[in-house]
């Protein structure tokens, strides 16, 4: 009778302890679901060119991006992260309709992005009188830089007068006297040339300024042949700067006049113009060859992600998405918008570009480089940096933010 008790009392127990792990186990459940609901969703607007003939801008701005978003576990700062990419295909009026959307109707915590001059005019001020957090990853026309800055803007990139101006110092430091400019007809590029003038202390033998959209340049050539200048200075961006390498190459004056520029010879530009280019400089804040760990990790992982090498606005749109990331961590995690504002200031990441800080316009105070296209195998052709230009500068504008 003691052993059959004793039985049931086991038995019992059993039974007891069952249920209580199966009790345990569905309230661990729902605390896992809950605790999963309760972390807040990262969602970020990614605004870029990416269909027509400038696609390819866009294209390694965003793959730069989101090589940073992939290395962070899909979770920028912990948070799951959501991004919504947006093609402003090079029309502000669209693109100011789809920066609302994003905001209005998405709900987007922060809007990165922006190829394009004319496409950051269009959105910048509707985006920050939203009080939206808002990250640029090339464009930097000088209003937004001066007058107009925000609080709420912080970029990744450069002000647009920067590699002018880069290019009008070093021609400055090499002692040329007299250059040709050539840059296309539109209000952009002679603020380019403008640029460079800047800081350029010789003398401008002639401004040239051919067609928006021209691709023949042997009366440009003609011209610089019978003037004789110490160099050439080129802003010719696009399917005009590769018709113009292509062209310098046959015309006889390399190797006989150096050939300076800024958005013309890059890593855009490369593929199609490769030995051609050989020799030539531009200028720029970042190049694959910087030495610093957080670089080298990045050149390394985008060819080995994308089968392709990196160019500037692929590291500016990781560095971007870095910046994010390391801001989150600071806070926390919290994307409480003055929390995220303060720690962005903070500038808390390593950038691909080495020394990096933000001025009291938002826009980075950071080294420029001028930058050669070399041969690294019989297919392979990069931008090498060959000498630091500027240390630690800022840029003209900053003096007229007042925020």
């Amino acid at each position: 009778m003691k052993r059959w008790l004793s039985h049931l009392v086991i038995q019992a127990g059993r039974r007891v302890a069952k249920q209580a792990a199966g009790l345990l186990a569905g309230l661990a459940m729902v605390c896992q679901a809950a605790s999963a609901q309760d972390i807040p969703e990262l969602k970020i607007g990614l605004m870029a060119t990416l269909s027509g003939p400038a696609a390819i801008y866009g294209k390694h701005m965003r793959d730069g991006f989101m090589l940073a978003v992939k290395q962070s576990n899909g979770a920028l700062g912990g948070l799951p992260t959501n991004v919504l990419e947006v093609d402003d295909k090079l029309d502000p009026d669209y693109a100011l309709q789809q920066a609302t959307k994003l905001i209005e109707e998405n709900g987007v915590d922060i809007i990165v992005g922006v190829n394009f001059s004319k496409i950051m005019l269009a959105v910048h001020d509707p985006i920050v009188r939203s009080k939206t957090l808002f990250i640029g990853t090339h464009s930097g026309p000088a209003p937004i830089a001066g007058r107009n800055c925000s609080r709420y803007f912080f970029s990744t990139a450069q002000q647009d007068d920067q590699v002018h101006e880069t290019m009008g110092r070093y021609a400055s430091l090499k002692g040329y006297r007299q250059v040709v400019t050539i840059a296309p007809d539109y209000e952009a590029a002679r603020d380019a040339v403008a640029a460079f003038r800047r800081h350029f202390k010789g003398q401008i033998a002639r401004e040239l300024f051919p067609k928006l959209g021209q691709t023949e340049f042997s009366d440009e050539f003609a011209q610089i042949e019978e003037i004789e200048p110490d160099a050439i200075y080129a802003f010719m961006p696009g399917g005009m700067g590769v018709e113009l390498v292509k062209q310098f190459h046959t015309s006889g004056l390399k190797g006989l006049v150096p050939f300076l520029s800024s958005n013309t010879v890059n890593a855009l530009s490369l593929p199609y113009t490769s030995e051609m280019a050989e020799g030539l400089f531009s200028a720029a804040h970042w190049a694959p060859n910087l030495d610093n760990p957080a670089n080298k990790r990045f050149v390394r992982e985008f060819g080995r992600a994308y089968n392709y090498e990196p160019s500037t606005y692929a590291a500016q749109g990781y560095d971007a998405a870095r910046l994010i990331h390391f801001a989150l961590e600071l806070t926390g995690g919290v994307k409480d918008q003055e929390a995220m504002l303060s720690a962005i200031s903070a500038a808390p990441f390593e950038s691909v570009r080495g020394d990096f800080r933000f001025n009291s316009n938002q826009f980075p105070i950071q080294d420029f480089y001028l930058v050669e296209a070399v041969r690294r195998t019989s297919r392979l052709y990069e931008m090498e940096a060959v000498a630091r230009v500027f240390d630690d500068v800022g840029d003209a504008y900053s003096g007229s933010c007042r925020m």
